[in-house]
This record gives structure tokens, C-alpha cells and sequence, in this order.
């Protein structure tokens, strides 16, 4: 949890506006119980703004489904990369694990691994990292659902800065491999150069440009290492 700290310091702005957003649906299209709800069953900050938004451009169901199924699986690479590393955890451990694997807890664990490969207490590492991010994710929506019904236009105030930032901290470390900056430098550019694009698919676009590219490039590598 002490090493999470600085993610849920960005996370918790990021929190606020979601709550407010959706307090500020058009005839109160979620409401706050369906939107403390989306936190606690979904918890994935990045597709509950998607779907909010799909939401209030009245999106059918299936584009809703689709889009943040698409966002969402950026988390199937993180599982990847930290499988082999929990494979032998029983069932009930990878399944609480995978609920509470984020971004922010990603980042935390893969941390965690290159100052301390191999612990045995990996796991428990990463439930506290995971609990505090649930916690904090639960807590933030909340405030924002309270302050967004009292305040509109909390959203605008800019707090979303916070979360940028925070992101911008979890990729820099990994962009000293080549491979993940590029990959993310084709995934951002083309991320804002589609940004215009009905329904996010623009973003979805972008995300899946940048694991083709990444995913080339290390197969690329691996067979010339091979050679």
C-alpha cells in the first residue's frame, strides 16, 4: 500500500470526475447507485469514462459492450507479463488478483519484481497494492458523486491533470526499451490523430495499432537473437 501511494494520488481526481460525470447524465441516464455500482463491479477507470460517455450519446448496448471490452484488454498483456510469476497460486488467488489488476497496480507489481525477483510474498505484495487502489477508486467515486450533484461543472475544473500525470509515470520506466516506446509512440500518435472518430473508436484503433507494432517488433527481435 505505501508503494501505491503516489498512484492513488493521481487516481483520486480521476475518481471525483467520474462520479461527477455521472451526476451530470441528461435525465440521470445512470444515476448514483448504478454509478458507485459500475466502480465496484467494473473497476477499470478508463472504460467506465468510455461508457459514460457512450452512454450519454445514447450508444446502443452492443457498441458499449464492444468499445470497453476493446479498452479493457490492454489488461489481458498485463496478466501476460505477470503469469508466469503467479502461476503457481491456486484459483482463488489469480482470480482476486486479476479483479484488483490495473494500470496502477501493474505498474506497482512489475516495480516490486525488479527490486525484489522471485519473493515469495509477491502475491501479497500485490493485494496490497490492489486493495488500496479499489479502496481509494470506491472512496473517490463516492466524493464525486456527492460534489457533483452539489457542484456541476466539477468536471471541467481540470483535475483530470492528475490522472495524465500519473500515467505519463507508470510509461516513462518502460519506455527505456525500445520496443515499448515505440509501441507507444504509435499508439499515442495515432490515438490524437483519430481522436475525432465517432464512439472512441479512434482509441481503440490506436491501442491495437501499438500491440501490433510492439508484438512485431519483439518477435522481430527474438528471431534475430535466434539467428
Amino acid at each position: 500500500m505505501r508503494d501505491t501511494i503516489p498512484m492513488l494520488v493521481g487516481a483520486a481526481p480521476f475518481g471525483i470526475i467520474f462520479g461527477a460525470l455521472v451526476m451530470t447524465l441528461p435525465n440521470h441516464a445512470l444515476g448514483p447507485w448504478l454509478g458507485q455500482w459500475m466502480s465496484l463491479a467494473v473497476f477499470a477507470g478508463s472504460s467506465q469514462f468510455i461508457a459514460v460517455g457512450l452512454v450519454a450519446s445514447h450508444a446502443a448496448l452492443p457498441v458499449i459492450w464492444f468499445t470497453t471490452l476493446i479498452v479493457n484488454g490492454r489488461h489481458l498483456l498485463y496478466a501476460a507479463s505477470l503469469s508466469p510469476r503467479l502461476a503457481h497460486l491456486p484459483l482463488r488467488w489469480r482470480a482476486l488478483l486479476g479483479m484488483l489488476l490495473v494500470d496502477e497496480t501493474f505498474a506497482v507489481a512489475i516495480d516490486y519484481e525488479r527490486r525484489a525477483p522471485g519473493s515469495p510474498v509477491a502475491h501479497w505484495h500485490f493485494l496490497g497494492s490492489g486493495i488500496a487502489m479499489y479502496l481509494n477508486w470506491q472512496a473517490f467515486t463516492l466524493i464525486g458523486l456527492w460534489f457533483g450533484a452539489a457542484f456541476p461543472g466539477l468536471q471541467s475544473l481540470g483535475l483530470d491533470f492528475a490522472m495524465v500525470a500519473t500515467f505519463i509515470a507508470i510509461v516513462m520506466p518502460q519506455a527505456r526499451v525500445a520496443r515499448f516506446a515505440l509501441a507507444a509512440i504509435v499508439a499515442g500518435g495515432l490515438a490524437y490523430a483519430w481522436r475525432h472518430l465517432p464512439y472512441q473508436l479512434g482509441l481503440l484503433a490506436a491501442v491495437l495499432a501499438g500491440v501490433a507494432v510492439g508484438t512485431i517488433v519483439t518477435l522481430w527481435q527474438q528471431r534475430r537473437t535466434a539467428s
